[in-house]
Parts: structure tokens; sequence; C-alpha cells
């Protein structure tokens, strides 16, 4: 069994690909509180476990290494857990898909709340998320992902980036019923895979005590108040 200690504000958003991968790789970890992070934030940076701007942030305490930003914490599970494909190619592509959905998470909140949304910026924005979505099941399709099988590269079993793509498609949707209806509509595949992998034991109970434990929370802040404002 291996060990961590992940530092994640209490919402899913950002944090739940690392507790996904921890989840399927049946791993155990320890979550800390928006005070501890707070702290730890705000210590000089060379008393930091790592220097960091922001969570997440893990910890793997059989090694005592920690690690920053979502998509480096990914790619360092999946090398660890081997969720990986063998191939230098393989694992470009786990790379590309992980920081694609960190990207789309950037865009659902106007780049961390900077700005916030409005009808007018959602509607312009809907043709770019379902060029997102397509753009994921171009990554699926090239590698013989079909809605009814396979996944995102030709694996025989899910590996990181079925993992981070369900997660990216599945943890909005449940949230925002439009943007449900909009994934299941632009692709049938992408929808089919999420779910698929979703489904399975570990990541369906990830799904149920992230709603136990945060409610119908996604990002939080007053960019989702905005969003949910929009999508009312």
């Amino acid at each position: 069994m291996v060990n961590f200690d992940l530092y994640y504000w209490p919402v899913p958003f950002r944090g739940q690909f690392v507790r996904g991968i921890l989840a399927h790789g049946e791993c155990s970890w320890d979550e800390h509180d928006a005070n501890t992070i707070e702290e730890i934030m705000g210590r000089e940076v060379n008393k930091q476990p790592i220097g960091f701007m922001g969570p997440p942030v893990l910890i793997d305490r059989d090694s005592g290494f920690a690690i920053s930003q979502m998509p480096a914490i990914a790619m360092y599970l999946g090398e660890r857990l081997d969720l990986l494909p063998t191939t230098p190619e393989g694992r470009a592509l786990t790379a590309k898909i992980v920081n694609d959905a960190n990207d789309v998470l950037d865009e659902l909140t106007l780049d961390g709340g900077r700005e916030m949304w409005t009808i007018e910026k959602w509607t312009n924005f809907v043709p770019r998320l379902q060029r997102w979505i397509t753009i994921f099941e171009d990554s699926g399709t090239r590698n013989g992902l079909s809605a009814g099988s396979g996944f995102m590269l030709g694996t025989e079993n899910p590996g990181v980036a079925d993992i981070v793509t369900s997660i990216l498609w599945i943890t909005v949707a449940d949230r925002f019923p439009v943007i449900r209806r909009i994934i299941e509509d632009t692709s049938p595949t992408i929808w089919s895979l999420s779910k698929r992998v979703g489904d399975t034991a570990r990541l369906a109970a990830l799904n149920q005590k992230s709603f136990q434990d945060y409610g119908n929370a996604y990002c939080g802040g007053e960019i989702e108040k905005s969003l949910r404002h929009v999508l009312a």
C-alpha cells in the first residue's frame, strides 16, 4: 500500500484528478484542511515541502518526495503506480491529455476567476468547449477508442489518460446539467468512455464520497457562483 499526503482545497476541481489516480491505484492518503494549506502557502519558499504558489501538493510518504502542479503530480503517480504506456510516445500523449484537461479547467473558470461569467461570455464560449471535447475524442479515436470499447491511448486497461479524461468530464457534468448535455451531444464517444471509467468501483466510490464531503461544489468562490448563474 502506497501512502500519500494530499494538500488541496475541500472541493473536487483540480485536486479531483489526483484523488482519482490515487483511488484507482488503491492508495491511501490523508488530506489536510484549508488552514493547514494556507499556513504552508504562507511560509518562506525554502520552508515549504516544495516551492509552490497554490495546491495541489502531494507528498509520497515512502520517500518523502514532494511535488506540486497537477500535471506533474499526475505523471509522477502514473510512473509510481504503473499507469502509463510503455512507449515514449504514449507517455508524451498522456502528458498532453493531462495538460489539455488542466487548460479546460482554466477556461471554465476564466483563468481562476480573473473575470466572472456573463451570459454573453458563456454563449461565446460554448463552441470552444465543444472543440475541447472534440480534441479529446480525436486523441482517443486515433488510438482505437469507440463509444463501446477501448481506451484513450489504445491500452488494454485504463491509465492516467483515461482517469483524467473521465474525471474532467464526469465531475463537471454531474454538477452542471447544461454542460452534461453539451458533452453528450458533442461526443457520445467521450461521454461513454468517461462513464465506463467513472463507473469502475473505486472511481464511483470517490465520486459518491466527493458529494458527501463537498456537496454540489465544483471550484468554489465567486467564479462558481457566476458559472451557476449563467447556467441556471
